[in-house]
This record gives structure tokens, sequence and C-alpha cells, in this order.
């Protein structure tokens, strides 16, 4: 939530707010409304969610209109937190509440006691300030030590200590719920929560009122209540108890994106990127992901998080940066040798099934080279290496490595006479710089050793040599 925010209206007293013509809605009337102006005019109301226009996005998006409390389900690093923050650009970007309210009350509603009261004292004067809707959406990720009072509130000491009776309602210190009054409370991995603890949200979703220790407050709490949770929760940490399931009016199951296409965009969405990552080493890395999430040697249950390929895109960006920077290269490009970079230490972001655990490296290892080998095909069919087969077989070699430089790259390769092959391929992968093109050029000679038309030695000292 970094949009640029326009100027709150000069707007300072409830008057001076009925005068002009300001209209209070309930807060799902809120998110109703814009939802259906967004989708009316065109607009995108989900930016940078990839991958669920055609399965997520719909669901989430009667949920919505039909007022629900929602509950996402799916496996780790399929975007469900990012799902979540963006139902606070649903929001109306500010709206009115009573300057120095403890929950952000309207100024035409109030509802603790020191409110009602101040309406009544101050009447028109009652002083208005704006809130906007980034500080309307609150997270909360769920832990096991997570306690009533942070979640629904508790008796104040301190406010006790100061002459109020302990039976007084203004004695309770508020938990994170009723703070988000007329906003959004997202709970993450909501089957941590204690059950106890779940226990006490059951009022707040369904009669909207809030008890802590002996009180019993109606307050009328407007809120949405949105979740995450993995599915295995259920068994394994933790469950979502029974009665408050069934209080969610929405469960919907999020996936990993379903093409490839859509996983590349989101690898170069969320990618903290160190140096130039050529998009057919993204694809790669796209595959190989695609790759894990099928192979049997992979617990399925616990998933492959969008994450693992998103660090393996940061991992060979800063291989990438870390070469040019011993070597003194002014332009640090990721090449096919920093994929091997990405798979030392991308191993502990998965887990294999039972029996396997001592294969991982293997596993790994394989899977790259089908996604780099499938790749090679998509992006470079149609294109006629055989004049570098020729040249490599006839004694020719081409030297890359860790710190082998692009010039210096380039400056092994065989001459091809009158051949425009490396121009060719440059082409077609987009390469333009020097950098780039040793980049396209290696991913070339890496798909012909794949197909086992050249042959590939390595040795200690991180120098790969096709010939």
């Amino acid at each position: 939530m970094t949009e640029s925010r326009t100027e709150s209206p000069a707007i300072k007293t409830v008057g001076e707010l009925r005068a002009s013509g300001h209209e209070q809605r309930s807060l799902k009337a809120e998110i109703r409304g814009n939802l259906i102006a967004a989708l009316a005019q065109g607009r995108d109301p989900w930016p940078g969610i990839q991958g669920f226009g055609a399965t997520v996005i719909p669901q989430l998006e009667r949920a919505l209109l039909a007022g629900h409390d929602i509950v996402l389900l799916g496996e780790r690093g399929q975007g469900k937190t990012r799902v979540l923050r963006t139902l606070a650009g649903l929001l109306d970007e500010w709206t009115p509440v009573i300057d120095g309210s403890e929950l952000g009350e309207h100024p035409y509603e109030p509802i603790t006691p020191a409110s009602v009261r101040r309406v009544a004292e101050l009447g028109d004067d009652l002083p208005v300030s704006w809130r906007h809707r980034d500080e309307r959406y609150t997270e909360k990720l769920a832990t096991p030590d997570t306690s009533v009072a942070d979640l629904v509130g508790d008796v104040d000491p301190m406010k006790v200590a100061e002459g109020r009776h302990l039976g007084d309602p203004e004695t309770i210190h508020f938990g994170l719920i009723p703070r988000s009054h007329r906003g959004i409370v997202a709970i993450n991995e909501l089957p941590d929560l204690a059950e106890r603890i779940q226990v006490a949200m059951l009022n707040v979703m369904e009669e909207r009122d809030i008890q802590v220790r002996g009180y019993v407050l109606r307050l009328p709490l407007d809120v949405l209540v949105v979740a995450s949770a993995n599915p295995e929760d259920y068994t394994n940490r933790g469950r979502i108890i029974t009665p408050l399931k069934d209080r969610f009016g929405a469960e919907i199951r999020t996936h990993y994106p379903l093409e490839v296409e859509d996983e590349i965009a989101v690898i170069q969405q969320e990618a903290q990127l160190v140096a130039t990552v050529p998009d057919f080493l993204v694809e790669v890395l796209a595959r190989f992901t695609r790759a894990l999430r099928e192979s049997t040697y992979v617990d399925q249950r616990s998933g492959v998080s969008a994450r693992f390929a998103i660090a393996g895109a940061e991992t060979i960006a800063a291989a990438a940066l870390h070469r040019a920077t011993v070597r003194g290269e002014d332009e640090p490009v990721a090449r096919v040798v920093d994929l091997e970079t990405a798979v030392d230490v991308l191993g502990g972001k998965i887990e294999l099934e039972s029996g396997h655990e001592d294969r991982g490296q293997e596993v790994l290892e394989l899977l790259l080279r089908t996604a780099t080998a499938d790749t090679v095909r998509q992006r470079l069919r149609g294109i006629d290496l055989a004049l570098l087969v020729s040249a490599l077989e006839g004694g020719a070699q081409v030297t890359t490595g860790d710190h082998v430089t692009a010039a210096e790259l380039i400056e092994s390769l065989p001459v091809l006479g009158e051949s425009d092959l490396y121009d060719s391929v440059a082409e077609r992968l987009g390469a333009s710089t020097q950098g780039e093109r040793a980049s396209a050029i290696e991913f070339a000679l890496e798909g012909l050793y794949l197909a086992r038309k050249v042959s590939k030695d390595s040795d200690e000292t991180g120098t790969t040599t096709y010939g």
C-alpha cells in the first residue's frame, strides 16, 4: 500500500460534515460500492495479483458483493497475504472519524460511552478528523502466544487506578478487532490461534459485540474479518474450530500460477534484482519451480512457494553482481552458469518426501537441466545451430564460469565465417549489450550440451568449457 495520497478534506466539525452532504455507509456497503464502480469503469481493483483472474478473483468479488467475511485457503507462497492487503484499495481514500476516539467511530454513529457523551455535549461542534484507507487495514499474524486481550481487549489496570469503578466500561483497553472498527482486520495463519482464542472471536463474527471478562458491551462493530490458512494446518499445527469456520461466509481456495507466463510475471514483479536477469533465465526458474511442484520426490503437501523462484532470481542476480565486481565489469548480467548458485542455496526451501531426503541436490540439478532444455527449445526453435556445433567438433572451445567475464566469453567464441548465427541468437533473445549477448550465447551452448550435441567440462576453479 504505497499509493500517493491526495490531501485530506478540510472539514473539521460534524456540523461542517453535515453541511457538505456527506452520507454515511456501512463498511461492507462502502466496499461493495467501490468494487462495483471499479468493475463498471473497467479498472482493475486487484493490482499486482497474477494468475488468479479466472479462478480466485471472481470468487473473491462475489464474496465481497455479498458482504461476507472471507478465509483464503492455500499452500505457502500462493499470494494469500498479497490478496488480503489489496482489499484496502476498495475502501474510500478518506473517511471521517470522531477526533480522538479510541475506535475511530463515524461522527454520525458513536458507539462507545465516551464518544456518545462527547456527541451529546458538543453537538455540531464535535471535532472531526480524517483517516486514510491504509490506516483502516489491520493485519495480525496468528501465533500460539496471541491472547484474548490482544484480539478483543482486557481491563486496563491503569484506568482503574485513575479512580474509575471496576464495572465502568471505560476501564476496558480494546484489542485489535474493536480498534479495526469501520475497517478490515486480516488474520494470517488463523489455525495457529489457540482454540480458546478462536472462541473469543465468535461473538465478533456473528453478533458483532465483544465480551471482556465480566463485561458484555453491545458495540455494533462494523468490521470485515478476513483470514488466511494453509489447508495442512487443519491437522498439523492446529485447525479452525467448526463454529468459527461456519461464521466465514466465503472459503476460497488459492493456487500456484497455472501458466508459465503467470509464474514469470510473479517473479518479475516481486524479485528485487541487483543485476540484469534476462527473460529467458527467469523462464528457466519459472519452469524449474513448476517441475518441483510436479515432482514425486517433493512433498507437495508443503508446496513449493512462489518465493522459491523469486529467491532464485535474486540469487543469480547477486552472482552476476559478484562477478562484475571482482572482475571489473561495468554491466552485471546473469548467465546460465549462475543458475548453479541458485541450486546451492535454495535446497532448504523445499521438503522432500520421506526416504528421499539424501537426494535433494540430485533432484534439483536434474529438474534444473530439464527446465533449461525446455526453455531453450521454446526460445530458440527454428534457429539452426549446426555451424556452432561443427566448429566445436572441429576443436574449438568456449570458456565460461563464475569468474569469466562477458568479454572473455565472447572472445573465446569460434569464428563462423560470414554466418550471422550469433546475431540471430542475440536478436531472438532480445540481447543488445555485450553482457546480454554473452548470456544469450551461453544459453544456446547449454542447450546444445543438454541435447548431447556438444560436451561440457568443469574444473575445480569454477571454469566451464564447452567443446
